[in-house]
């Protein structure tokens, strides 16, 4: 496999609604912030990490990463976010995951690169249990152009961006690498997964 530097994009810019509006990716998970946890997966898979958030930018920042605030108002959604780190992005290719999965796995970029370039694929999804994680993916730079047309015709729908493209799905086996964490019930009861 021809080695493809990526840009990883952590997407924290959301609202929390489901955790009474807070700053999701700052909540601690066993005295870490789940923002911690998944930087420091994916670090070491790619070249580059940004953050989009919109809240808290300084202790965003504190991680050693460039945080990028959304370019359009009231948290238009992940898309957003998603745009504005690939203008930013120094690489061909990105990878995108949410700030609420503290355990994903080590070779997450490995199995979609190897996916996305087998394929031909414009972009790779992750799967686990037959479920798409479609913030969980992999995909080329040019595809920037259109993500940008589709937000600028009201498209916000993270699935509905990506049917339109050439994707490839990559099966993974172990769900719990997988959760996300959207309330903060959830985050109390989080284990660190066997395989983790």
């Amino acid at each position: 496999m021809v080695p493809q530097a990526i840009t990883a994009v952590i997407l924290a810019g959301g609202r929390g609604q489901r955790m009474g509006e807070v700053d999701k990716g700052l909540q601690l998970l066993h005295g870490k912030p789940l923002v911690r946890w998944v930087a420091e997966s994916i670090a070491p898979q790619v070249e580059e990490v940004l953050i989009s958030a919109n809240r808290n930018l300084e202790r965003y920042r504190e991680l050693g990463f460039v945080v990028l605030p959304d370019a359009m108002p009231d948290f238009p959604g992940p898309l957003a976010g998603l745009l504005c780190a690939l203008e930013k992005a120094k690489h061909p290719l990105w990878l995108s995951v949410p700030c609420d999965t503290p355990f994903l796995p080590g070779d997450l970029v490995q199995r979609l690169l190897a996916g996305l370039l087998e394929s031909n694929a414009e972009l790779a999804v992750a799967a686990v249990d037959d479920r798409m994680q479609p913030v969980i993916c992999l995909g080329h730079s040019h595809l920037c152009m259109g993500l940008r047309d589709f937000l600028a015709q009201g498209g916000r729908r993270v699935g509905e961006w990506q049917a339109g493209l050439r994707r490839v799905i990559v099966p993974f086996e172990i769900p719990e690498l997988f959760k996300n964490i959207n309330t903060l019930d959830e985050l109390a009861e989080a284990g660190m997964p066997a395989e983790h």
